[in-house]
């Protein structure tokens, strides 16, 4: 992708006029809180430098065009009037979705043309989907004056994914890409949707967060999703409880006692735990001292690959490998089966960490991950 500039003049030169406005939306990545979010818990994302950017132009005939700089596709034409969910299941699914969303909720969007550049990751868990919703919501919410608040904007980003692409996914990743602030983890109460600003300035204390991207999809992946959700729904029916996160941390030994499935034993232990684990890490955050975490994010790793079973050797490679060069903590996250795994390191420590995975993963015949920093960064905002 190129400059707010180069994606603006894209626009032009493909639709024939001046866009109204340019705005971007980032990824995210989740430093700790995984498939809590639908479960009502806590989750806590911080926004990557990575963005999705959108030209757009306001439209009165009902006409909705979409163009990606990033797939080799042509220009899709719609009309907003006929916008039904499922009915496309490509990269444009996701725009369309948004401004399915928002008419489904009342407001009158009359048409829009869109020109859409990204650089966040597809495929690697950092939401790169949500980036593209939350961008095209952010424009049309301007071009529109619909007046809506980034959690309702989020909330409506979320509907899109739900009920128009079909996916299940919790408020997470589109409250992430529509609130974060720079230099701060946001804690999300996914009931009520309150958040908080957690400063998370790593680098003051010698620290830096790596996303290690393990360019890895497995296939196992496909309906986990879905069936580990429905799994998390059924613990909560027999423990008598609208979701899990009515199960507080001191209560899970009697409530597991009280299930009979040991696989959905399994999944309440994850859930009730990873909640009491963001709060563990919000209270050591607060206390100025992020080095502790890491012990935190690692026992995280383990919940996930043990109880909800969504890791995978790559992922478990990178943990073991980065733990062992003297990294202070390191799990997966996102989805699972593949994507990407955080690494908490000394700054002093970050190449000698991210060359022991580099090895790690040539020993073992995997493809190559890809490392980057995760600089916690500013949530959508309009660019110009």
């Amino acid at each position: 992708m190129g400059s707010v500039a180069e994606v603006a003049a894209q626009f032009e030169e493909l639709y024939g006029y001046a866009p109204d406005g340019v705005w971007s939306a980032p990824g995210r990545v989740n430093l700790i809180g995984e498939y809590t979010d639908f479960n009502e818990g806590f989750v806590m994302p911080l926004a990557l430098p990575h963005t999705a950017v959108a030209a757009v132009a306001r439209r009165s005939d009902g006409v909705l065009r979409l163009h990606s700089a990033d797939i080799d596709a042509p220009l899709v034409e719609l009309h907003v009037d006929e916008l039904a969910p499922l009915s496309d299941g490509g990269w444009a699914a996701y725009p369309a979705g948004v401004v399915w969303a928002l008419r489904e909720a009342g407001h009158a969007i009359g048409g829009a043309d869109l020109h859409l550049a990204s650089t966040v990751p597809t495929g690697a868990g950092l939401s790169s989907s949500a980036a593209l919703e939350v961008v095209t919501a952010l424009a049309l919410d301007d071009l529109y004056e619909l007046g809506l608040t980034r959690p309702r904007l989020a909330v409506l980003a979320q509907r899109a994914e739900n009920g128009f692409v079909g996916v299940p996914c919790g408020v997470m990743d589109q409250t992430a890409s529509a609130c974060c602030t720079e230099g701060h983890a946001l804690h999300l109460d996914c009931r009520d949707l309150s958040i908080r600003q957690v400063p998370f300035d790593l680098a003051a204390q010698g620290l830096r967060l790596l996303v290690v991207d393990t360019r890895v999809k497995h296939a196992l992946g496909d309906g986990a999703y879905a069936e580990r959700r429905a799994g998390c729904e059924a613990g909560a029916q027999a423990l008598g409880v609208s979701h899990l996160r009515d199960i507080g941390y001191a209560e899970l030994p009697a409530a597991l006692q009280k299930l009979t499935d040991e696989k959905i034993r399994r999944y309440v232990r994850h859930v009730v735990s990873d909640d009491h684990r963001v709060e563990r890490v919000i209270g050591l955050l607060d206390a100025g001292d992020a080095r502790a975490i890491g012990p935190v994010l690692t026992e995280g790793h383990a919940s996930l690959r043990d109880d909800l079973r969504i890791s995978c050797p790559e992922l478990d490679l990178v943990v073991s490998s980065a733990n062992e060069a003297g990294a202070l903590g390191a799990r997966m996250t996102g989805g699972g089966f593949g994507g990407s795994a955080v690494v908490l390191v000394e700054e002093a420590d970050a190449d000698a960490v991210t060359k022991s995975v580099l090895d790690a993963f040539a020993a073992a015949g995997f493809t190559a991950p890809r490392v980057f920093p995760a600089v916690a960064s500013a949530g959508a905002r309009r660019e110009r």
